[in-house]
């Protein structure tokens, strides 16, 4: 399995245990003219919480420890005291996480950070003899115990929230695109399957997403594209990185695009911009060549290489509109 700290966990199911309200107490005062019931309630049982965050490894928390459980409400005290209420529990999560609740169908989700969702609520603190003193009944013996805490099992599963998703097949480069904008840190090399999850990494206010390579069959189960086709359905923007190395680039664009077809045709309604990836290993003629072959299936192309610092910056300058778009976006939806 390897380490798990480099494991990236997408899906994990784990059961959710609220704390029990803790019981009332029946107790009487022992000082002279002020006899009668003194039984304080008990402490409400802690609940439990998700909340956002923008670390993608948080799932991991939850790879070997399948239960989460909140600590229980204290016993009600004399003195007409309550018990201590139990801590609640608060574990974050990545933005994204999309909560299933398998034991009453609820579905919800976490897109911002620092969101937070109650997955399991304590249970109420019993009441103590005190609330049970009337005319007729002065010295009260019964208590309530404490309600119980909800019990639920999850199923979480994280989709990536991304401006733009960096795809196309295997060792098209876009790991080493995304380092070159964002000191992401992606592993590199030359050899299909380099990137084993998702890496992300911020240029400005921009999220990019490098999603690993898809193979021809990937939507139906071929490689290990599968796994992470419905990550790219987050992102709002594609990236399309094919390799100038490949003997047909056509080919490989329809490759990557059948795949995400047949995974969900919404994906191909996405915005994409197309790149001929390491178009320095090409000559003016064959760049040329397959440039305008690519622009007869998506006009949005152009030549890309992480050594040529003009291709680079029409990469930067198009992240500006994107982020400018987003800005206007944004403030256009805080105004109103």
């Amino acid at each position: 399995m390897g380490d798990l700290t480099f494991m990236f966990i997408d899906e994990v199911k784990v059961a959710i245990t609220a704390g029990n309200g803790g019981p009332g107490r029946a107790a009487f005062a022992k000082t002279k003219n002020t006899l009668g019931p003194t039984g304080g309630s008990g402490g409400a049982g802690g609940s439990i919480y998700a909340e956002g965050a923008s670390d993608l490894s948080l799932l991991t928390q939850f790879y070997y420890k399948k239960h989460a459980e909140a600590e229980n409400g204290g016993i009600g005290k004399t003195k007409l005291l309550d018990g201590r209420g139990g801590r609640d529990l608060i574990f974050k999560v990545p933005v994204g996480t999309k909560f299933y609740n398998l034991t009453n169908g609820n579905i919800f989700e976490i897109i911002k950070i620092g969101e937070r969702k109650l997955l399991a609520k304590g249970g109420k603190g019993g009441r103590g003899n005190f609330h049970y003193r009337s005319s007729r009944n002065t010295s009260p013996v019964q208590f309530q115990k404490g309600l119980p805490g909800e019990v639920f099992d999850y199923r979480l599963e994280l989709q990536l929230i991304a401006d733009v998703g960096f795809i196309g097949l295997p060792n098209a480069g876009k790991s080493s695109l995304l380092n070159e904008l964002t000191r992401a840190g992606a592993k590199v090399a030359n050899y299909k399957f380099t990137t084993l999850e998702p890496n992300l990494g911020a240029y400005y206010d921009l999220i990019l997403a490098d999603i690993p390579g898809l193979i021809e069959g990937a939507s139906k189960g071929r490689g290990l594209g599968f796994k992470f086709l419905r990550h790219i359905s987050r992102a709002k923007i594609l990236f399309h990185l094919v390799s100038a190395e490949s003997d047909d680039p056509v080919r490989d664009y329809i490759v990557v695009r059948r795949e995400l077809g047949a995974h969900s045709k919404d994906l191909l309604e996405k915005e994409e911009y197309v790149f001929l990836a390491k178009s320095d290993l090409l000559s003016e003629a064959e760049l040329k060549q397959k440039l305008l072959a690519l622009k007869k299936m998506n006009h949005k192309v152009n030549p890309l290489s992480i050594h040529d610092y003009a291709s680079v910056e029409r990469v930067k300058k198009l992240l500006g509109v994107i982020q400018n778009e987003k800005r206007a976006t944004y403030n256009g939806e805080k105004d109103k």
